[in-house]
């Protein structure tokens, strides 16, 4: 069985030390070419210091074309005029809350591919997992320090900015990925992800039941699975694949927003090859990548 590392950490921050420099290849097609030049954010955050603050935060990494919002009612507006590729939010409103205009992102077709980031002061596992299920850029703690702010802009650019992976050889096309869970907008940004490095052959399923009959029926190079799902979670198709199913040594990616130390171990103990957060970050699917080919990139301390 191929060894890839084990990628885990409480911190999502953390996990923007693996980040891969990567060239850009102008042959892209779905190349958008997005700097802190031209990089659209909108900040929405009831707080007129707040915002002054985060104004001046975003100017230090360069980025200076920002328009600003007080509450959710404004924010839809500037987001159907503005047009933000980030949008930077608050979590609570006089007018309701950040899941208010996540939400609206997928009833409006002009806010569909604007990348959203969480800034709050929220700790409270319960009302940050939405956030987590729904492929948000960063969740950013209030206060946050300048270097993750950093970490969260360079997902970001990531993001806007398709890169290829250079595998020697081997095309990222000819990659061939499942991808298992049950939230459609969670499988839409991993998806995102990963064809924004070239990866064209995506197999999705909802659940670990659904996955099983194309593991028995499919060629995978990689599973990258949710851990809690209904009919049947990711341990239990980790311990599937690897017990009883005709492909044991299909490398698995385990992506979770559980929090619980003790079922987090239980889970690197199932088989898994790798374990990471949600959300789900650009950084860790090149390492993933490179590691399952076998190419060798230190990791930066």
């Amino acid at each position: 069985m191929i060894n890839l590392p084990l990628l885990f950490s409480g911190n999502i921050y953390k996990l923007a030390l693996l980040l891969v420099q990567l060239p850009i290849s102008s042959d892209n097609p779905f190349m958008l070419n997005i700097d802190v030049d031209n990089l659209a954010v909108l900040l929405v955050e009831p707080s007129s210091m707040q915002r002054k603050l985060m104004v001046r935060e975003l100017n230090k990494l360069g980025i200076k074309n920002i328009e600003e919002a007080s509450n959710i009612e404004q924010g839809i507006d500037q987001c159907l005029e503005f047009k933000p590729d980030l949008v930077c939010s608050a979590y609570y409103f006089d007018d309701g809350t950040a899941i208010d205009l996540l939400q609206s992102f997928a009833v409006f077709d002009d806010m569909k591919e604007s990348l959203f980031m969480l800034v709050s002061s929220e700790y409270r596992c319960a009302q940050l997992e939405i956030f987590r299920q729904s492929g948000v850029v960063a969740i950013l703690p209030k206060p946050f320090a300048a270097a993750q702010l950093q970490s969260a802009f360079d997902n970001v650019f990531c993001l806007l900015n398709p890169q290829e992976l250079e595998l020697d050889g081997i095309y990222e096309e000819e990659l061939k990925i499942l991808l298992v869970d049950d939230s459609d907008t969670a499988r839409n940004h991993i998806k995102r992800v990963f064809r924004n490095c070239g990866v064209e052959q995506i197999d999705e399923a909802s659940d670990g039941q659904e996955a099983i009959s194309l593991v028995e029926h499919n060629n995978y190079d990689l599973v990258v699975t949710d851990l809690h799902m209904p009919v049947m979670d990711g341990q239990e198709l980790t311990d599937f694949i690897r017990n009883f199913s005709n492909k044991p040594d299909i490398p698995i990616l385990m992506v979770t927003s559980e929090q619980n130390s003790a079922k987090l171990q239980a889970v690197q103990n199932s088989g898994i090859n790798s374990l990471c957060d949600k959300p789900f970050e650009p950084t860790v699917v090149k390492q993933v990548i490179y590691s399952l080919l076998g190419h060798e990139h230190e990791l930066e301390a």
